[in-house]
């Protein structure tokens, strides 16, 4: 989710390092709701899922060792429906907005400053067609 060229980032409490928000998606869960329900639950933003920017194979852009399940990372554009009445969530403990040239110490397990640079450019060229590999 971008405002004024800022991304929404939140504060991960396991490791105090910053990421988008998001997570799995439950057994039988539509993407649109999963990607809702998870921007919700780390951030307190209400938001709706309006176009799928990216689709990353893990295993393909992983950093090496040993090989994991395939399991496919995407991320997803989200209009802002209502601002939280409170941030702190049992995952996360902030949310912040982020410009590119700011972006916090991030959580490189849960995303790169790859992957962030290219929701960027998303965010600067809304006709960008969705990447995937």
């Amino acid at each position: 989710m971008f405002d004024d060229g800022k991304i929404l980032l939140v504060r991960e409490a396991s490791d105090g390092r910053w990421s988008l928000p998001g997570g799995w998606a439950d057994v039988g869960e539509s993407l649109s709701r999963a990607v809702t329900r998870e921007v919700e639950e780390e951030s307190r933003y209400r938001t709706r899922a309006s176009k799928l920017l990216a689709l990353v194979n893990l295993e393909r852009h992983g950093k090496g060792g040993r090989p994991r399940a395939n399991v496919y990372k995407l991320f997803v554009l989200c209009e802002l429906l209502e601002a939280p009445v409170r941030v702190k969530g049992a995952e996360t403990t902030e949310a912040s907005w982020f410009a590119e040239h700011e972006l916090p110490p991030l959580s490189t397990s849960r995303g790169t400053p790859e992957q962030l640079g290219m929701m960027f450019a998303h965010a600067q060229d809304p006709a960008r067609p969705t990447d995937f590999d």
